[in-house]
């Protein structure tokens, strides 16, 4: 079911900055940031995704930008792709120039490349993402024709090059994908005050809906998307078929396939959806979305002491201060 907010027309008077302005994307190519805890199936959702649009005749661009790597894994069925950074860096070594063939590889339709990132500890995944994206302008970005690109960023990174589409309009909007627990949620919730602290000092870039992935059917991802004012694009069951399938890099959003519907919708929503100021939670109420015995949302905060720090019951000392008696 398409529960997408729809777009008003030219005659609509300008939003309060407090509300909920709705922008429709105005360039050809719709580039779209995915946000999402990491482990919580936004390379799942995205090749899925990327591959049923293109089978639908989209040409569909899709980018990697999270230092694990792993975007494009289950598109290219477990194998890994030379990642631009890496690329990069052994050509540069060899005096040669970077070529699109070198970096971006194609499966019926889709075409994919992954940024990449430092070795573990010797370098920033932010500032990897900044050189990538560099990089990709000397190759073209920006003159490449694609119905799509989509960009699949790691969330629970509060990093300024995580947020670097969000910050510099790189994007027209965000999708976040989430699932029914807190962690997945407070990533969320983040992107959600990045996306509204930089539509404060006036960008564009709005958060189009919510994907959620590994539903059980408990509600609080619905209910968090309601609050903050997003639509929910797609909740893809908890269902041991996909699991399998996603396991063992399978394509489950092929069309004629039983998942095929559900990718179909998630598509057409996505395409449709406008980018949206979301109203980001506040801690308390973030919590307040779960029962208090799963969260512990009832637990009253009692200070420590001095004495409670320093192991000892009095800490008394005697003082050097001279009293002088009056008569």
């Amino acid at each position: 079911m398409n529960t997408i907010v729809k777009t008003p027309d030219a005659a609509t008077p300008t939003h309060d900055p407090d509300e909920l302005p709705v922008i429709p994307a105005t360039k050809t190519t719709q580039i779209i940031a995915i946000y999402g805890k990491g482990g919580i199936g936004k390379s799942f959702t995205l090749a899925n995704l990327s591959y049923n649009m293109a089978q639908n005749g989209k040409k569909v661009l899709l980018i990697g930008c999270d230092p694990k790597s792993d975007t494009t894994s289950l598109l290219f069925g477990g194998r890994a792709c030379p990642t631009i950074i890496e690329t990069s860096a052994r050509k540069k070594l060899a005096g040669e120039d970077v070529k699109i063939g070198d970096v971006c590889f194609k499966r019926d339709g889709v075409f994919a490349m992954e940024l990449g990132g430092p070795e573990v500890g010797r370098g920033c995944g932010g500032r990897g993402i900044i050189h990538g994206f560099e990089l990709l302008e000397k190759l073209g970005f920006h003159e490449w024709g694609f119905d799509y690109v989509l960009l699949d960023f790691l969330g629970d990174v509060v990093c300024g090059g995580f947020g670097l589409p969000i910050a510099r309009d790189m994007c027209q909007k965000v999708i976040v994908v989430a699932s029914n627990d807190l962690q997945s949620l407070y990533v969320a919730n983040n992107v959600c005050s990045a996306v509204d602290y930089f539509r404060k000092l006036g960008g564009n870039v709005g958060v189009a809906g919510m994907v959620i992935n590994k539903d059980d059917g408990t509600g609080e991802a619905q209910a968090f998307a309601d609050r903050v004012g997003i639509p929910v694009l797609a909740a893809i069951p908890a269902d041991e078929d996909i699991r399998r399938k996603s396991a063992n890099y399978q394509i489950v959003g092929r069309p004629g396939d039983r998942w095929a519907p559900l990718f179909d919708d998630l598509a057409g929503n996505v395409a449709d959806a406008p980018p949206v100021r979301p109203r980001p939670l506040g801690q308390d109420d973030l919590l307040g979305l779960f029962k208090s015995e799963d969260v512990g949302r009832d637990w009253v905060l009692e200070p420590a002491t001095l004495e409670d720090m320093c192991g000892l019951s009095d800490l008394s000392r005697p003082s050097l201060e001279i009293v002088y008696q009056t008569a």
